[in-house]
């Protein structure tokens, strides 16, 4: 694998994000780099000497969500190439269904599964830890939902699992602002399972993982299949459909004149500055 280093150490495999570079930001839905964290986790899924996988990333980030240089760019759009045509809705559907179904099949993993949280944690970043059966994460981690200012207003594959983790207003609150919490924060609304100091999150979370691999393996598998019957009750597993048919809808959001496009700023200025530019505007009014 190229951005994806698998290990394993006796009941515990890990899996660790390698491109430090970039923030391990990913391009969840239809990129290449993607694909090999969904195989790692495959590779975890059909080994039955696994009990627990760890999820990491390397570097000064866990995942900083979504590789934003290449968002819009999977659909077709924003090429700039003479005649381009608008990407049509069987295009957009497609590549975000299948994104969503890689999301879905973390979700119901049958493997415990733990993300361990430093540094940024945003985004596609922060969805896709909410999908671990746990998550331990450094009191001064970085946790928050920036993209939504690209327009999602509170919508999107995070919105119910959001709000039945930390409840309906503070649900929002993360996802109408945008703006980041601490990991010790994040743990005193149960956005995650446990804060630790940074310098003993490697030590806490193998211990955790140690801990869970006392079960036995029949027994986590019907743990498993006991909570796949809880989350379907709850509106959960099919909230995925909801999540890839929203997410497709933002894909078309028409930008007025006096508001902010990030697609367009990101043509005309480049990523990292469009990127300053959508929050910049926010100086003052978030915290």
């Amino acid at each position: 694998m190229r951005y994806v280093i698998y290990e394993k150490q006796g009941s515990v495999a890990t899996v660790t994000m390698n491109r430090p570079e970039n923030l391990n930001a990913f391009c969840f839905f239809g990129g290449d780099d993607a694909a090999e964290i969904w195989s790692a986790f495959d590779l975890a899924a059909e080994d039955d000497d696994v009990k627990v996988v760890i999820w990491k990333g390397v570097g000064r980030a866990f995942c900083v969500g979504h590789d934003m240089t290449r968002v819009g760019f999977v659909y077709g759009m924003g090429t700039g190439k003479a005649g381009e045509r608008r990407p049509s809705q069987r295009i957009r559907l497609q590549i975000d269904r299948r994104g969503t179904d890689d999301s879905r099949r973390l979700f119901l993993h049958p493997k415990l599964t733990i993300a361990q949280v430093h540094g940024y944690c945003l985004g596609g970043g922060l969805w896709a830890a909410l999908l671990c059966d746990a998550i331990v994460a450094a009191e001064d981690a970085t946790l928050g939902f920036p993209e939504q200012r690209l327009g999602f207003a509170g919508s999107g594959a995070e919105l119910t699992h959001l709000v039945l983790t930390v409840g309906m207003k503070r649900a929002l609150d993360l996802l109408l602002t945008g703006r980041t919490i601490t990991g010790r924060e994040a743990a005193g609304m149960g956005l995650v399972s446990r804060a630790v100091p940074a310098a003993a999150l490697e030590e806490e979370t193998r211990k955790l993982a140690a801990a869970l691999t006392l079960l036995p393996r029949d027994g986590i598998a019907i743990g498993k299949a006991t909570r796949h019957l809880i989350y379907d009750r709850l509106g959960l597993t099919g909230d995925f459909t909801t999540a890839y048919i929203s997410h497709t809808l933002f894909t078309n959001v028409r930008w007025e004149a006096d508001e902010y496009n990030f697609f367009r700023e990101r043509r005309n200025r480049g990523t990292r500055e469009a990127l300053h530019g959508r929050d910049d505007r926010y100086q003052g009014l978030m915290q």
